[in-house]
């Protein structure tokens, strides 16, 4: 397994200089103390404990997996004692409000410090990174009382939260769940059902978990307008808010899966638990959004994470594995072979996996101050960008995780039969990297969601917010020398408009051409959007050389990265237009029965 190292100087350009974080966060009340040096002081604290504490355990974690039994569930070792560690330094409370005992620290640096320590160890991240989703949920629509007794323990990692959504019969589709939740006498409610792929669901690392569960109550309508929402926790709380009685919810056992295996994915029974409503009666499933859309640009991340960590990993055994003479003459001519790195094709591999991992950091860093903003911009400033967020949300989470799958392969390809076998590490990141495409909405949910209620659902409108930013940075950068990348830009931001009336148009004649149509939009929608992002880059590093300003071969390895991505990786829309303009007709045509083995 390669031993993480944080990208400390992409981490900064990104956050200091591309997205001029401590700008925005001067003029964002609650946010004046996030400075740059603050900032930078944070992520350099949080890379030596993804490095330090929280590395050395990813594959070993792997290997060992978690351990079921009747009385619960034990983490891979060590994963316990990096778990302390983590609440001794406070991080579990590094973006929280102050007011329930957080730093009050911008969500850009959580998302920083959860792409580093996820990358280090995505298993590990697993369990308190649902907590956040349950923090944000709590606070935005528990009541005083669900708020003081829940938030500050869950803040300070204490406590761990779960979501509990799926059911054996349903997955993405909530409408048909059956858990029920039977009112009693003094205000609570019995819940009763069985949720399945629940992470982190049961551990030993907290002395209470507290579950965000969905079920219905006995005169709900049918479907998703009859959900509602509920606080379950593990140990009944006192009112003293010390930890009570075990409440009857248990982890019936632990899913045997492909990756991830350090992270337990559990089965839990409800048999009349104790819950308590959370926001109104068969509102559950839009209580349960603001939990979902944290937890879904939490799993961009991870697609994020494991393109870096397989790019860590070929990049290193690029420049050291021996093979071969360059095509163009020996470039080692004192040993037996060229490194593999001298190779045009190992360099297609490799800037592949950089121009994914480097794009989608500027990307998701923008989303994450986006949330910012939303949390304490002005009523138009946080409109604009809640406008945003509901565009790129699932763009973000299926894109990224969708390129950082292909990264990970990638990885394996790199170290050739090397990469099959387990003691590289390079086959595991790709079994952990494979479920980011599965949770939180899989990628064709996320395209749906796009297309149909995003793009179609709004009339075109928040797809008309993103590409006026796009035009607005064509029209201010339009310089001869950057024309190589606003130019293109500025045409395939006309053509995704086009795209997607198009498609609209035929949707209204035909549902279905909706849906045919949906994946490939996502990913044309990605490779756009990360051009966007990537001539960004571009331009700020033509700047920064024309200045000499710092690090000049920093500069001059983002400008021909952003070259590659624009002739290599973004031509790949072609396809992708072709294929959903093709229709749906070569989908549904066949009748059912003629699908034979």
């Amino acid at each position: 397994m390669p031993a993480y190292k944080a990208p400390l100087r992409d981490i900064s350009f990104v956050m200091n200089e591309l997205l001029e974080s401590e700008k925005l966060y001067q003029t964002l009340p609650g946010y004046e103390e996030a400075t740059a040096d603050l900032m930078n002081a944070i992520v350099e604290e949080g890379a030596k404990f993804a490095e330090n504490v929280l590395s050395p355990l990813n594959q070993s974690g792997d290997e060992e997996g978690c351990h079921w039994t009747p009385e619960g569930v034990t983490t891979p070792k060590g994963f316990a004692d990096a778990y302390h560690q983590y609440v001794a330094n406070g991080w579990p409370a590094l973006s929280a409000p102050l007011e329930v005992g957080g730093q009050g620290m911008p969500n850009l640096l959580g998302i920083i410090i959860n792409e580093m320590a996820g990358t280090a160890n995505w298993s590990w991240l697993m369990y308190p990174g649902l907590s956040h989703g349950a923090v944000k949920t709590i606070e935005e629509h528990g009541d005083p009382g669900q708020k003081e007794k829940y938030l500050s323990k869950l803040v300070e990692g204490a406590w761990t939260g779960t979501m509990c959504l799926t059911e054996a019969h349903c997955g993405s589709d909530l409408g048909l769940l059956r858990t029920k939740a039977e009112p009693q006498a003094d205000g609570s409610y019995a819940i009763s059902g069985t949720k399945i792929f629940i992470s982190a669901g049961e551990h030993d690392m907290a002395e209470n978990i507290v579950h965000i569960v969905l079920a219905r109550l006995p005169d709900a309508p049918k479907g998703t307008k009859g959900i509602s929402l509920f606080i379950v926790p593990k140990f009944k709380v006192n009112e003293d808010g010390s930890i009570g009685e075990r409440n009857a919810v248990n982890c019936a056992s632990i899913e045997k899966k492909m990756g991830i295996k350090g992270s337990a994915t559990c089965v839990m029974n409800f048999d009349d638990a104790t819950g308590y409503l959370i926001g109104p009666p068969n509102k559950g499933l839009n209580c349960m959004f603001t939990f979902m859309n944290t937890a879904r640009i939490g799993t961009a991340i991870q697609g994020l994470a494991h393109g870096q960590l397989a790019y860590t990993g070929a990049l290193s055994y690029a420049r050291e594995r021996l093979a071969m003479r360059s095509l163009t003459g020996p470039k080692n001519p004192d040993g037996p072979a060229d490194p593999i790195i001298v190779h045009p094709n190992v360099r297609r591999m490799l800037l592949t996996q950089k121009a994914f991992v480097e794009g989608s950091r500027a990307f998701l860093y923008f989303l994450a101050q986006l949330g910012d903003i939303v949390d304490a911009g002005n009523e138009e400033q946080a409109k604009a960008a809640d406008d945003l967020m509901a565009l790129l949300t699932p763009i973000g989470k299926a894109f990224v995780t969708e390129t950082g799958y292909e990264a990970a392969n990638i990885g394996v390809q790199v170290y050739g039969g090397h990469g099959f076998i387990r003691e590289w590490g390079m086959e595991q990141i790709v079994r952990d990297a494979r479920i980011s495409m599965l949770y939180e909405g899989t990628t064709g949910i996320q395209a749906l969601d796009l297309l149909g209620r995003k793009v179609i659902g709004s009339g075109g409108k928040l797809l008309l917010g993103f590409t006026a930013l796009i035009e607005e940075f064509c029209a201010a950068n339009d310089a001869p020398e950057d024309a190589e990348f606003v130019n293109v830009l500025k045409a395939y931001k006309d053509e995704w408009l086009g795209l997607s009336m198009k498609i609209g148009e035929n949707a209204m004649q035909n549902p279905d051409e909706a849906g045919a149509a949906a994946v490939d939009y996502l990913m044309y929608s990605g490779y756009v959007t990360l051009a966007y992002f990537w001539a960004r880059m571009a331009v700020l590093a033509r700047h920064k050389i024309a200045e000499a300003d710092g690090d000049v071969s920093f500069y001059e390895a983002k400008l021909m990265t952003a070259r590659f991505y624009f002739d290599r990786l973004l031509p790949r829309t072609l396809s992708h237009k072709d294929t959903m303009l093709s229709g749906a007709d070569n989908l549904m045509e066949m009748p059912v029965g003629l699908f034979e083995f």
